[in-house]
Formats: structure tokens, sequence, C-alpha cells
């Protein structure tokens, strides 16, 4: 057996605690900050406790402003409105604060306000593309949901405004500085919410330990964070104070964030197909589409699913983990399948294109071909 090579990088500063969000000033004079702008999204901005937070930083002595132009799968024209803002204020640093969409529009504008050129000029894995530097204004993020994990991410998903197409910034200097992750926050979340950004860390967890590179350092985490969720997702949304069941969300968010930099597979390119195509949100996408997806690994590496099975306490083996799946949909609210969800049939083809072209699916334990997608999604609209 041949030993393998690679490169590990994992992520930044993380404070978890209840009352974490009290040491955004703390934070903004150790990076020699006076004049943050927080950006959000418009259902946050109008909670008591953000403007508690953002009054708490004004009477620590910084000229605060916020940008709260963000909301639905985020979109180029909102970064270009919050790098206005950025530049209208004269800021020096971005305080992220929301789920994932906030935390990828943040990231962006820190990075269009200090770079030039347009923002897709900086997509992944495209050829030529440029790279964010270390002039990268920077971030410290305040999660509010348990689900993408954005916040100990290196990169940003913005959709072009006129196709809706998905495309990944990517870089290192998009990380923020510090994370504080606060599990307050997440208390009282609505059940719906709850449910998809849950589902959508599940989801996380889940396909990395499956995806094909080799990082046992991102299987460890992802096995540890789906045993988390699982133990905690039902709880979170039937008792939206169970702040117990809230900290394990947000921990086990973060750590499927943290072990998807080994990859992602077929359920997260089903879920970009139908947020480009139907506008679903991103974790409502993957938590209808993760068991009827999924299935098509089961022959590639049933042992992988054996372990998951073991994880979360299921019946044994495939079958048993992916029951266990359809069941903790069905007691979150979470639709069985795209019919249930109201798809348009129709769609089926664009559906399909859009999957095949998705930069997640070549890490998928086995390769997925447009058969493949076909038979997934008629399967789920029918």
């Amino acid at each position: 057996m041949s030993v393998p090579t690679a490169t590990f990088s994992f992520p930044t500063t993380i404070r978890f605690a209840v009352g974490s969000r009290h040491e955004v000033a703390s934070e903004l004079a150790a990076v020699s900050a006076r004049r943050p702008l927080v950006v959000t999204d418009s259902g946050v901005s109008t909670l008591g406790w953000f403007a508690e937070l953002v009054d708490e930083i004004g009477a620590a002595g910084y000229a605060v402003a916020v940008f709260d132009g963000v909301w639905g799968n985020p979109v180029v024209s909102q970064v270009d409105a919050g790098v206005a803002a950025w530049r209208a204020h004269d800021a020096d640093v971005v305080v992220a604060v929301g789920g994932g969409a906030a935390m990828d529009v943040a990231k962006a504008v820190a990075l269009m306000a200090t770079h030039d050129g347009h923002l897709f000029d900086y997509e992944d894995e495209v050829p030529g593309a440029l790279m964010p530097t270390s002039a990268t204004a920077a971030i410290i993020a305040v999660p509010t949901t348990a689900g993408t994990g954005s916040e100990v991410g290196r990169s940003a998903v913005i959709s072009d405004d006129d196709t809706h197409i998905k495309r990944i910034i990517f870089g290192p200097h998009l990380l923020p500085r510090v994370v504080l992750a606060d599990p307050e926050l997440t208390v009282g979340l609505p059940a719906s919410i709850t449910a998809a950004t849950g589902m959508d860390a599940l989801t996380h967890n889940v396909e990395a330990y499956l995806a094909r590179n080799w990082n046992p350092m991102c299987d460890g985490i992802a096995l540890e964070g789906l045993r988390l969720v699982a133990a905690s997702l039902q709880r979170a949304v039937a008792v939206p104070d169970d702040l117990e069941a809230r900290a394990g969300m947000l921990m086990g968010s973060m750590m499927g964030a943290v072990a998807f930099q080994k990859g992602l597979g077929v359920v997260h390119s089903c879920a970009h197909a139908l947020g480009t195509v139907a506008d679903v949100h991103h974790g409502l996408a993957n938590a209808v589409m993760i068991d009827l997806a999924l299935e098509i690994n089961v022959e590639a590496v049933p042992e992988r699913f054996a372990t998951m099975a073991a994880v979360v306490g299921c019946e044994p083996g495939a079958d048993g983990f992916l029951r266990w799946l359809g069941e903790l949909k069905a007691s979150v609210g979470i639709p069985a399948d795209l019919v249930a969800l109201g798809i348009d049939p129709a769609l089926e083809s664009r559906l399909v294109e859009v999957a095949v072209a998705d930069a997640c699916h070549p890490n998928n334990p086995r390769p997925v071909t447009a058969d493949d997608f076909t038979a997934i999604f008629r399967r789920s609209l029918t």
C-alpha cells in the first residue's frame, strides 16, 4: 500500500460561547479598525438583539454603519450595493452577521471593496481567474443560523443576477479572522428555517465523509458533526429555546463546513441546480434531495454508509441509513420529494443540464452522468 500525500488547511479562531457576540468591539480593536460595516440580511436587521449589538459597537467608540441589503440566494447586485455602502462609509472592516447568504455577501464585499475587476474574475477553478490577496478587508463573523457554516469557510457562493447560475469565489483571505459563535442567536428561529438549515449542515457532513478525496482529518470531523446534528436537530426544531440543542447544531454546522473542504458530491449538484433553475433555498434543496440522490453511492462505498448508520444509531447498513434520512426529513417537516415541494416536472431537462455542469459531483464517490441525474430528478418529480 502506498502512503498518500496531502496538504491540510484548517480554519480560523472560533470563540464558541453563549454571549460571544458581545466581543465584537474587542475584536475590532484587535484588527485596529475604527469604521466597521455590518453586513446582514433584511430579516436579522429587524431583530431587537441586532439593534442592541450595533448600539454596543457604537458605544465602544466605533463609527458603525449597517448594510442589510441581503435576501434570498445572494446575487452580484447585492454585493455591488454592499461595496457602495462600504465606500460611502469609508469602512475599514466587515462584520458579517447572519446566515449563509449574509456571510457570502460579506466576504464578497470584503473582496471587491479592496480589489479591482468584476466579482466573477475571482471564480474558483476557472482558467486565468484572479486570487483574492492579503489586501482583502478583515472579516469578523457572527453566525445566526446553523446550516452553511460559511463563517468558517474560505469561499463565497454568489449567483449571477440574470442567469441565476451560482459561482464559487474562493481564496484563503476570504476566511474570517475570528468567528464569534453564539448559540443564543439561533434560539427562537422558526421551525422551517431550523429544519432547512439543519439539514444543510447534515448534508455537508454526510457528503464530505463520502467524498472521494483522501482527508482522514475531515472524515473524523464529518462523523462527529453528523453525530451532533443527528442528536440535536429534532430537538432544535421541536423546542425553539432548547439552548443545548442549538449549540449542538451550531457546532455541527461549523464542523460540516470544515469537513467539506475535502469535497462534496451529487446532492449538492442537485441542490445547486434547484437553486439556479427554481430559486429553491439551498438548505431546503439539500434537505429534499439528500436521501433521493445518495442512493446511487451505496454500491461504491457501502462501508461508509454502514459507518454513518452506526454513528446515528439507526438500523445497520446503507438501507438503514437512507431510511433514517427519510424519517428524519418527515419528522422536521421537509417535503419528501420535488413533487411535494411543488417543482414543475417540465424543469427536468434544465435541472439535469445545470447539475451536470456543477463543480461538486466530480468529488462524488462514483462518477455521476447526465443519465444518473435524469434518473434522480425524474424519480423525485413523479
